[in-house]
């Protein structure tokens, strides 16, 4: 059975397309096949833009393969997606009223940060420097990983 993940953000184009591509490659590293991971934002701003210049240097140096056009979150997405992790508390919060979430939706929507003991959301780092986009990076890693620790286990 293939799980289904969106990976969400504001803009869908730093903290989402990383988490996408952190979550597709530590599965692959696992040898998790049956996974669909896409990612997509609340907002609208950046419809059709590639992940954000350091989104892509910082996949690079890590050797994480990274390839996405923005798009922002569809009602769609509630019934075609089994989990559908937002990166902070107010893209929960939008992904929660948005009306999909309402009409038969099968996901299971949270904030990704509950998977680890602390809980913490990803930090925006769109107005700072290459650092914050490290920082997520990591942050995804061990995110990904103890999501496929609780989910994979479960689908198997």
């Amino acid at each position: 059975m293939t799980i289904s993940v969106l990976v969400v953000c504001l803009g869908n184009i730093c903290r989402s397309p990383m988490g996408e591509a952190v979550l597709r490659n530590e599965a692959l590293k696992r040898g998790i096949t049956d996974i669909h991971v896409d990612s997509a934002g609340t907002a609208a701003a950046h419809i059709g833009e590639d992940p954000d210049e350091r989104t892509i240097e910082v996949c690079g140096t890590k050797d994480v393969p990274i390839s996405h056009s923005a798009r922002q979150v569809r009602a769609s997405d509630f019934t075609s997606f089994d989990y559908i992790l937002a990166a902070d508390g107010s893209n929960l919060r939008a992904l929660e009223r948005h009306v999909g979430h309402r009409e038969g939706s099968k996901a299971t929507v949270k904030l990704w940060g509950s998977y680890l003991p602390d809980n913490k959301p990803i930090q925006d780092p769109y107005y700072g420097g290459l650092d914050g986009f490290k920082e997520v990076y990591e942050q995804c890693v061990k995110l990904s990983n103890a999501f496929l620790d609780e989910v994979a286990g479960k689908e198997s």
